[in-house]
């Protein structure tokens, strides 16, 4: 199984890309995609929050995810 998960603004930054696909074994949740992230990249542990989109709508951490799956990770947005 594999995951292709898309990153915006600081997350981009810090993987270097805008576009990754993850190995992943079934099943995998939110939150087990989280701690991958921060693992392969610990820079992203820093962030103050980040959030997941899986198919255009915010996730939970228990969200199961599967190969079809839109991912996306959105980074915090500051505004004014």
């Amino acid at each position: 199984m594999s995951l292709k998960i898309a990153l915006y603004g600081i997350t981009r930054d810090i993987v270097g890309t805008s576009v990754i696909e993850l190995p992943a074994p079934a099943p995998t949740t939110v939150g087990e995609l989280l701690a991958e992230m921060r693992r392969q990249y610990p820079a992203l542990g820093q962030l103050r929050s980040c959030a997941v989109a899986v198919n255009n709508e915010y996730a939970s951490d228990e969200q199961a995810l599967h190969t079809v799956d839109e991912i996306a990770l959105i980074p915090p947005v500051a505004g004014g």
